[in-house]
């Protein structure tokens, strides 16, 4: 059964990859220490009694842990997760009447121990499963597992294992050898080393019929009124092969199929100069050069719908001088028109390409709405597995009308953190174009997209990514995602990416192509990725950043989505943990100044630099100790600033740990305000409303719980917020004082769209307000140039004075439950304006107040915009 986190992460393919029946066969391998030329058997990982089961009667299966992924080998106890693929089921990995689902340990699963590795299971599918007499066994599906269910045997490309069922009464045939791993769609596993290799075939039959070998069409053995045939085939060249194995009663004809190819001598030759990695078009986009990067790879096989998914000896990719490289150029292609395509690396390994624009998904494609992304090309079902790369003939027709975007200065940026997904009912760029006035009326400069790129999986925060230059489809195509930026552009709004670079996840083809599939992680010749994470909080598969291949890959990720998107900047997620100073699970020794850290991000910085200039914004999440965020702040780079949990205490009433000190820069050592992204809501923190509503405090008839008082409080946070000067965001709905639980359906699972908060009255005044604050930021140098600031804010009554060449700002309020008195510093004496109200107010130095809970004033010497 398909599970994303389950799913083992090495996908290996094989040279001879079709078959027309579901057949098993086995696999064979140059046995080192024999004679040259003698075939030696490899043991297959499951085994089965009869040879045409239909499911309806007692099937014996054995499994053997040496062979498939590995990954149980040695294991004492195995347990089989177990279900059927029917004629109900929507596709061929559509998993039926699933045993136990994955409860662990559970005894009706359990195996019986047979001699050396071999685990036993005897079943009547059927009854075992208790699938209704009326629908139609297609295939057992299962992976087996240990105890607690942290490892899972399968194939040796990490994909389920499917074992066929036949229907009764029909002449049914299949290859005994070569035996192949039960697979969604069969297809046989053939590797022979050299020409001049013997191959050993073996076919069964259901009934007796004539049975008779084909071999690239010619007959080699044939055998009447029989249920089984044996052969000896010798391999006299390289080149591709197809084996036929048919069979006739008279009365009805059935056949087996598979393909394999020798391998020819690798050519050698340097780079057309016109390649790089991934596709680049030529002649109009009639022909096609395909790169991929793969040092220490002895062959590499390109297929795709070009070739019928089958590797052949014309599809042979040639190899760099130095070995690092492998291409091909296609020619005769069709204009207007996509390819599928995936690299098939030493016979073991089928991967998509790194630097594809757009995968498809055999799992998760059938969810896409077709509203979203029209005329999504078809997954090629049946003639191979795992995720296809496209590339596409025809020219990027997309206009940009946004014209020169010049982007808000750093200072005056307020940034509006979304995720697609739970932002509207739709679910795409579509919506939030369609939502743009809000995002205008709301007043907010950029936005923040969280990871559009795609990511393991449809529904998603999107930190699990897979494949970097290809917008994710689930939220739309890759011209809605520009026509979604340009939009931006025309109305005065930035466009960030989040992009996660620390890890990635076990779809990545970098992954896949150095894997160690028995330990579940990147092998020792992984050229970009470590086999061990160095650093706590580290998800997926942890990048090597001190690797130059790690580091090419990376400027070749944020060239593509400066340059093909327009983009305004990157947040880059975890970027503290670009780093191989090992702290393994100590938080405060990862925190600390690391001098080679700094180092990879202040090379980062400045190649985005080069290619984007100086206003682009380079953003990281970050949460170093101050002297290594000082430095890099020095180069231009943009702080994550989380004062979530201070903002929270300060709007329930809690006034421990409300200060908002480190709000301001100078807390930090900072040199200017607009490195530092001060937020009091990310998507990772807990909502502020939820937590005024849930633990607000309570003094006599003012309550923060109230939903009307909760609000204003929310109200006076954001006042203050977009007092302190520098780089604000803000999350998603927080303008409306969204109040569901981070952790409801799971931290990452999807949230309530609730956009009938905006015709709720006090909810739209918070809006409002939020949109009077934001503006009162961008449109007034006394915050965003200010020369002069004063803060108080480690008590009830919080203030912050700021002053200009041309303006005086104080704002201050109470934040505790209960009236409370204090002194403002007034920097001059005289009449000062309320923004909010317009009315004026004489104040002194040392201007004694006395505020009820929750009042606050924003009072200036000269009226603000």
């Amino acid at each position: 059964m398909k599970n994303r986190f389950l799913y083992a992460l090495l996908i290996p393919l094989f040279l001879g990859i079709s078959c027309t029946k579901k057949e098993l066969t086995r696999e064979y391998f140059e046995d080192k220490n024999s004679k040259s030329g003698s075939p030696v058997e490899q043991k297959a990982l499951l085994t089965y009694e009869p040879h045409f089961p239909s499911g309806s009667e007692e099937l014996t299966f054995v499994v053997d842990l040496e062979q498939g992924n590995g990954a149980l080998r040695g294991a004492s106890e195995v347990f089989v997760h177990i279900g059927v693929i029917t004629n109900k089921s929507t596709n061929d990995t559509d998993w039926k009447y699933v045993k136990n689902g994955w409860e662990v340990a559970v005894e009706n699963t359990r195996l019986t121990p047979k001699e050396d590795s071999k685990f036993e299971f005897k079943l009547n599918p059927r009854e075992f499963l208790q699938v209704p007499a009326g629908e139609v066994i297609l295939k057992l599906a299962m992976v087996f597992k240990n105890a607690s269910g942290d490892i899972v045997g399968r194939n040796a490309d990490g994909s389920d294992i499917y074992l066929p069922f036949f229907e009764s009464n029909k002449l049914n045939v299949r290859f005994l050898n070569p035996e192949m791993e039960p697979l969604s769609e069969p297809r046989p596993i053939i590797k022979i080393s050299d020409v001049g290799q013997e191959l050993l075939i073996d076919g069964v039959s259901s009934k007796k019929a004539t049975l008779s070998l084909k071999i690239n069409g010619d007959l080699i053995t044939s055998v009447s009124n029989s249920e089984t045939l044996q052969a000896k085939y010798k391999v006299e060249q390289a080149g591709n092969y197809e084996v036929i194995l048919e069979a006739n009663d008279g009365s009805e004809t059935s056949s087996a199929v598979f393909y394999f190819v020798i391998n020819s001598d690798v050519v050698v030759e340097a780079l057309p100069i016109e390649a790089k990695e991934g596709v680049v078009l030529l002649n109009g986009g009639t022909s096609a050069l395909i790169t991929l990067y793969a040092p220490k790879k002895q062959n590499v096989y390109l297929i795709g719908d070009f070739n019928d998914w089958r590797p052949s000896s014309e599809y042979f990719m040639k190899k760099t001088p130095d070995g690092n490289f492998w291409w091909i150029r296609l020619d005769n292609l069709e204009l207007n028109k996509e390819y599928g395509y995936q690299f098939k690396i030493d016979g073991n390994i089928a991967v998509a390409d790194p630097y594809t624009e757009k995968i498809l998904d055999p799992y998760n494609d059938q969810y896409i709405s077709t509203a979203t992304y029209p005329n999504l090309k078809s997954y090629p079902s049946g003639k191979t597995t795992g995720t296809v790369s496209v590339f596409n003939t025809k020219a990027d027709d997309f206009s940009w009308t946004s014209g020169t975007f010049t982007r808000p200065q750093k200072n005056d940026l307020v940034i509006y953190e979304l995720l697609v997904r739970d932002f509207h009912e739709k679910r795409n760029y579509e919506a939030l174009i369609e939502k743009i006035g809000y995002f205008k009326d709301l007043g907010i400069n950029a936005i923040e997209l969280m990871p559009v790129n795609e990511f393991e999986g449809n529904s998603s925060w999107g930190y699990n990514p897979s494949f970097y230059f290809a917008a994710d489809k689930y939220y739309g195509t890759k011209k809605a995602l520009k026509e979604f930026i340009d939009v931006c552009h025309k109305n005065g709004i930035a466009v960030v990416i989040d992009m996660v670079l620390n890890h990635s996840f076990g779809e990545s083809p970098m992954v896949k192509m150095y894997f160690d599939a028995i330990n579940s992680k990147p092998n020792a010749q992984n050229i970009w990725f470590n086999q061990d994470a160095t650093h706590p909080y580290n998800v997926g598969y942890d990048f090597n950043h001190e690797s130059s291949d790690t580091r090419r890959f990376v400027k070749n990720v944020v060239k593509f989505w400066i340059e093909e998107y327009k983009i305004d900047g990157f947040r880059f997620d975890l970027s503290k943990g670009f780093t191989q100073k090992n702290t393994g699970s100590n938080v405060g020794e990862w925190s600390k100044y690391d001098a080679s850290r700094i180092a990879i991000w202040k090379d980062y910085n400045n190649y985005i630099k080069s290619i984007a200039g100086n206003d682009f914004y380079v953003i990281l999440e970050h949460f170093a100790e101050d002297s290594e965020e000082k430095e890099l702040a020095a180069e231009g780079m943009m702080l994550w600033n989380n004062l979530n949990h201070n903002f929270s205490q300060a709007s329930m009433g809690h006034i421990n740990e409300s200060s908002f000190d480190r709000a301001f820069h100078t807390s930090h050592g900072f040199a200017s305000s607009e490195n530092l992204v001060t937020y009091m809501e990310s998507h990772d923190e807990e909502r502020m409303m939820y937590r005024n509503l849930q633990y607000g405090k309570t003094s006599g008839s003012y309550n923060v719980k109230n939903l009307a008082t909760a609000l204003k409080r929310q109200e006076m946070a954001m006042a203050f917020l977009m007092a302190v000067p520098g780089p604000k965001m803000l999350w998603q709905f927080g303008e409306l004082g969204y109040d569901i639980e981070i952790d409801r359906n799971g931290r990452t699972g999807e949230k309530p769209i609730l956009w009938n908060y905006f015709g709720d009255t006090n909810r739209k005044a918070l809006y409002n307000n939020f949109s009077k604050f934001i503006k009162m930021k961008t449109s007034n140098e006394v915050i965003s140039r200010t020369n002069y600031i004063t803060q108080h804010t480690g008590g009830a009554i919080k203030q912050i004075i700021l002053t200009s060449a041309t303006n005086k700002m104080v704002v201050y309020g109470n934040f505790d439950v209960t009236q409370q008195s204090a002194t403002i510093d007034f920097p001059e004496q005289g009449e000062w304006i309320n923004y909010l109200t317009k009315q004026r107010v004489n104040a002194t130095y040392n201007y004694p107040v006395t505020l009820q809970p929750g009042e606050y004033y924003i009072l200036s010497k000269k009226e603000m915009n």
